[in-house]
């Protein structure tokens, strides 16, 4: 049922998208982007690039959330090259891929995998919250609703305990390893929840920066511009069966904010801000994995530093 619902979730998205293309097919092709343009798209690249760049970093507070601290370059290299398998089919393999990472160099698989756990969670109150601040849309309060919950959720007293379950759970198939332990949040992860709506907000920028591009921007618009970006973000998020969000976001965004932009600029924007969005998570991982040693050599490189520094200070 699970595989069923997800292509019946993905056809009824190509199918909308397809016929919106169809409808909107002869304005799309007099778009023509002008020297401007292109600058409004390199702009988006580099602010969707940057929210890349902060979102790694916020995962290294999550995982000093829990209690354990990660040199910075491997944080950024691990997050940078483990990103671009979001895009495989399950949309699960990039955190997948931070458990293994972070299990390879001793971090405990519980406190991987409640860092992974967490970050999706804190997006999606953050984007709910941009939807909330910028909406003036009559069920405001369904979104602020879930916001809520979703905050009462990530409470170290409601998730240690949850916490603490899937742990003994694991342990009953592993071992009484020690570093086996359940994750614990020692206090309300205000810092990270703070740095995910930083996260979503240099997307939004990058998202209406693409919109520039083929369309002229109303400032009195942009508070309901922000808010379809972050609702759309999110549905791209939650919903199965679109590894990364693709053709989810899209079809989203063209039902929440076609009444605000002409929709053949929205379809031409949406579509370039696809493209931006892989050219910025591919780019990037391309040249984490590129220009930096493997993760555990700088994990290694950066503990003999702190280590020498220590000893010096002593």
């Amino acid at each position: 049922m699970k595989k069923f619902g997800r292509w019946l979730v993905l056809g009824l998205v190509l199918a909308f998208l397809l016929k919106t293309l169809l409808d909107r097919a002869a304005e799309v092709a007099t778009l023509r982007l002008t020297i401007q343009g292109w600058g409004w798209l390199a702009l988006s690249l580099g602010l969707t690039a940057a929210a890349h760049l902060w979102s790694a970093v916020v995962w290294g507070w999550l995982l000093q959330a829990f209690g354990r601290s990660a040199p910075r370059g491997w944080v950024l290299r691990t997050y940078l090259v483990t990103n671009v398998a979001k895009y495989l089919p399950g949309n699960v393999w990039h955190f997948y891929g931070r458990i293994r990472a972070a299990g390879r160099v001793g971090v405990a698989w519980p406190v991987a995998a409640a860092s992974v756990l967490l970050e999706p969670l804190l997006m999606a109150v953050a984007a709910l919250l941009l939807g909330v601040l910028a909406s003036d849309r009559a069920w405001w309060g369904v979104q602020l609703a879930l916001a809520i919950g979703v905050l009462a959720a990530v409470h170290p007293r409601i998730l240690n305990p949850l916490l603490q379950r899937l742990g003994r759970r694991k342990l009953q198939t592993t071992d009484s390893n020690p570093h086996h332990q359940p994750a614990q949040l020692s206090q309300y992860p205000i810092g990270p929840l703070l740095g995910e709506t930083g996260f979503l907000l240099w997307r939004g920028a990058g998202f209406l920066a693409a919109l520039a591009a083929f369309s002229a921007i109303n400032p009195l618009d942009l508070p309901r511009l922000a808010s379809g970006f972050g609702l759309a973000w999110l549905l791209g998020l939650v919903v199965p069966g679109a590894p990364g969000g693709v053709g989810v976001f899209e079809a989203a965004a063209i039902a929440l904010l076609g009444s605000i932009v002409n929709p053949a600029a929205l379809l031409a924007s949406v579509a370039s801000y696809r493209l931006v969005s892989v050219l910025a998570e591919t780019g990037l991982g391309g040249l984490a994995w590129w220009l930096t040693p493997p993760a555990e050599q700088i994990w290694a490189g950066e503990s003999e530093s702190r280590e020498s520094e220590a000893s010096e200070s002593n």
